[in-house]
C-alpha cells in the first residue's frame, strides 16, 4: 500500500516496487468514513499516467455510490468500496464492472462476513480489514483470521479474490494464507523497510509450502492467470494504465495488491 510511501514523490516510490509488486494498493480516505485524509481521484488519475503496475483502489469514503465508478473510469484495475458505506452495493458493483474494473467489497473488523451472502455473485473480491481502517502501521487483529476462513467458505469455488489488509507482514501473512486469503496488502512492511522491492519478495521465502485453504500448491486463482488487472475487457474510454499496490512472487503463487497468492 502506498499509504506508507512518500506522498511528495509517489511516482518514484511506485517505481521502487514496480518489478516486485503485482498491484499498487491506493488507500483513498475522506476524513468522514475514517478519521484520516489522504488523496482522491485527481491524484489517482495523475499517478496512473506514470506507473505501469496495475492499481487497486481501496475507497474508505462516504457515499461510494457517487464516487467509486469514476476511479474505474480513469483506469484503476480494481475498485473496492466498503459495505458499511454503500447505499446500493449491487448496483454499485455492477457499475464498477461496467467500466471494466474488478469490483471489491471491504468489511471493517466488526462487520460479519455473512453480510455478503447475497452479494457474492456480484463482486470480484472480498476485502477483510485486519485493523481498523484509517491509519497505517497498526498491529494485526487476530479476529481477522476466522473471518478470512469464513469468507473462503462463502466464496467456495467462485472466481473471487480474498484480500486481507492491515498489519500484514512476514509474521502474519502465512496465517492469513492458511485461512484462505490470496491477496495481501502491505504498506509499512514494504515502504518502511530499507529496500521496498526486497520486502515485497521476502514472504515468498518464509514458507514455500504454505498454500491457501482449498487451493493446490503451485497454482494461482484462475482470475490471475492473465496479466490483465481485470477479469473482463475494459469498456472505459480512458487510456490510463491501471496501477497501485504491494505484493509479488510469493509462496506457491500469491497475488499482490500487495501480495497475491
Amino acid at each position: 500500500s502506498i499509504l506508507s510511501a512518500d506522498f511528495a514523490d509517489l511516482a518514484r516510490e511506485c517505481d521502487r516496487v514496480a518489478g516486485s509488486a503485482d498491484w499498487l494498493h491506493v488507500d483513498v480516505m475522506d476524513n468522514h468514513f475514517v478519521p484520516n485524509l489522504t488523496l482522491g481521484l485527481p491524484v489517482v488519475e495523475a499517478l496512473l499516467r506514470h506507473v505501469s503496475t496495475p492499481v487497486d483502489c481501496h475507497l474508505m469514503i462516504q457515499d461510494p455510490d457517487r464516487w467509486a465508478p469514476a476511479y474505474a473510469e480513469v483506469g484503476a484495475g480494481s475498485v473496492t468500496f466498503h459495505l458499511e458505506a454503500a447505499h446500493a452495493p449491487v448496483r454499485l458493483a455492477r457499475e464498477i464492472r461496467s467500466q471494466g474494473a474488478r469490483a471489491g467489497v471491504g468489511l471493517k473488523p466488526a462487520t460479519p462476513v455473512d453480510s455478503l451472502v447475497d452479494l457474492v455473485d456480484e463482486i470480484d473480491m472480498i476485502l477483510i480489514m485486519s485493523v481498523e481502517p484509517g491509519f497505517g502501521g497498526q498491529s494485526f487483529l487476530e479476529l481477522a483470521v476466522p473471518k478470512i476462513r469464513r469468507a473462503r467458505e462463502l466464496i467456495g469455488g467462485a472466481d473471487i479474490w480474498l484480500q486481507v489488509d492491515g498489519g500484514v507482514s512476514e509474521s502474519t501473512i502465512e496465517r492469513c494464507a492458511e485461512a484462505g486469503a490470496d491477496v495481501f496488502v502491505a504498506g509499512s512492511a514494504v515502504f518502511g523497510s530499507g529496500d521496498p522491492a526486497a520486502a515485497c519478495s521476502a514472504p515468498s521465502s518464509s514458507n514455500p509450502a504454505a498454500t491457501p485453504a482449498g487451493r493446490p500448491a503451485g497454482t494461482r486463482n484462475s482470475a490471475t492467470t492473465s496479466s490483465s488487472p481485470a477479469a473482463r475487457p475494459r469498456t472505459s474510454s480512458s487510456s490510463g494504465t491501471p496501477a497501485e499496490a504491494v505484493g509479488t512472487k510469493k509462496p506457491s503463487g500469491w497475488r499482490a495488491s500487495c501480495f497475491r497468492w
